[in-house]
C-alpha cells in the first residue's frame, strides 16, 4: 500500500459531486452538463457516477428528463465520504495502514509514527469536516478563487 495520492478518477468524482451539490434542488443533472460545467471528460463520468451511486452518494433517473442528483443534501455529504468510496487508502504514509514494511529498520521503534498519526487524523478531520454545502457556499462567496498558499509557504 502506497501513501495517499488522490487519483485523477477520484478528483473527477470530487468535482462531479461538487457540480451536483452546486445544482442541488434544480432537478436531475445530465452527464453532459456535469462534464461541461466541471471541464471533465464525459466518457469517464458514467462509470464514476455509477460507483458514486453504488456508494449511496448520488442517485439517478433514466429517460429524457433523467440525470443525476445527490442522494442526500449537500451539507450531509463530505469530501471524506467521496474519498473513502473512491480510494483504497487515505493514509499519509504506508505504515499507518498496518503495512509496516519488514525491511524498515525502525519497524519496532519509529519516532515519526506518532507524528504521522497526528497528521493523518488532522487530514481526515479536514476531509470529513468539509461538506459539499461548505464548498458550494465558499465558491459562491468567491473565497475558493483566492490564492491558496502552496506547500513552500508553510515550510
Amino acid at each position: 500500500m502506497r501513501p495517499m495520492k488522490i487519483s485523477k478518477k477520484t478528483v473527477y468524482a470530487l468535482r462531479a459531486v461538487f457540480e451536483l451539490a452546486r445544482q442541488h434542488g434544480g432537478g436531475p443533472v445530465t452527464i453532459a452538463a456535469i462534464a461541461e460545467a466541471q471541464a471533465l471528460p464525459a466518457r469517464f463520468l458514467e462509470n464514476i457516477l455509477y460507483q458514486l451511486k453504488l456508494g449511496g452518494i448520488v442517485t439517478s433517473a433514466r429517460g429524457r428528463e433523467g440525470g443525476y442528483w445527490l442522494a442526500r443534501p449537500p451539507d450531509e455529504v463530505s469530501v471524506g465520504d467521496v474519498l473513502r468510496l473512491m480510494e483504497a487508502t487515505v493514509n499519509v504514509v504506508e505504515c499507518l495502514g498496518g503495512n509496516m514494511r519488514d525491511d524498515c529498520p525502525l519497524r519496532d521503534n519509529c519516532v515519526f509514527l506518532p507524528m504521522w498519526s497526528r497528521a493523518h487524523r488532522a487530514m481526515l478531520a479536514v476531509y470529513n469536516g468539509t461538506s459539499y454545502g461548505d464548498l458550494v457556499r465558499e465558491h459562491s462567496a468567491g473565497t475558493s478563487k483566492k490564492k491558496t498558499p502552496g506547500l513552500a509557504e508553510f515550510i
